[in-house]
């Protein structure tokens, strides 16, 4: 559910797209991501890393997207998000005492260092080769045809983390989850 709700700003931004053009959908998409960050923060009295991320991402490139007027700012902002991704995967596998995959499925599943840290090389590499398709689209196609492959990226990343998961699953054990009910009523 949590991937769904990160999806809300984008999938406005591309529907408005596709019947107002990109500046209005920038306009859309800095409004949904701050008010992502204020209800997330609502909730849970804190911001996930990776939502001020992009938040701070949206907020440079598509404001200098709407003051200059120019939409290379916007259209090149998945790709630096892809290689800041990358770049944060790799430091987790040197820095720290676990890979960023490790911490995030760590309570779920049971494996040593070494696949830990191949799944993490795994998604670097994957971003890379996003940021790099996303530059081709924006360097060689229409600006629709790189809205269509943005969100075609959207099932991508899902088959991507599917076979992670399956690739994982054979490397690794599940870790029980205790469960706890309260019988009173």
């Amino acid at each position: 559910m949590q991937a769904l709700y990160d999806l809300i700003p984008v999938l406005l931004f591309f529907a408005t797209f596709k019947w107002l053009g990109i500046y209005t959908a920038t306009s859309v998409l800095i409004v949904a991501t701050v008010a992502q960050v204020a209800w997330q923060y609502f909730r849970h009295r804190k911001v996930s890393g990776m939502l001020l991320t992009t938040a701070a991402l949206v907020l440079v490139f598509g404001g200098l997207t709407l003051y200059i007027h120019d939409d290379r700012f916007i259209v090149w902002k998945p790709s630096v998000l892809y290689v800041l991704l990358a770049a944060a995967f790799v430091a987790s596998n040197v820095i720290g005492e676990q890979p960023m995959l490790q911490r995030t499925l760590g309570h779920v599943l049971r494996t040593d260092r070494r696949t830990w840290q191949w799944a993490t090389a795994h998604w670097s590499a994957f971003f890379l080769l996003l940021a790099g398709v996303n530059a081709v689209f924006v360097l060689y196609f229409s600006r629709d045809a790189w809205a269509t492959w943005k969100i075609a990226t959207v099932g991508v990343v899902m088959v991507f983390a599917v076979l992670q998961m399956l690739w994982l699953s054979r490397h690794a054990e599940a870790v029980e989850v205790e469960t706890t009910t309260d019988s009173k009523p």
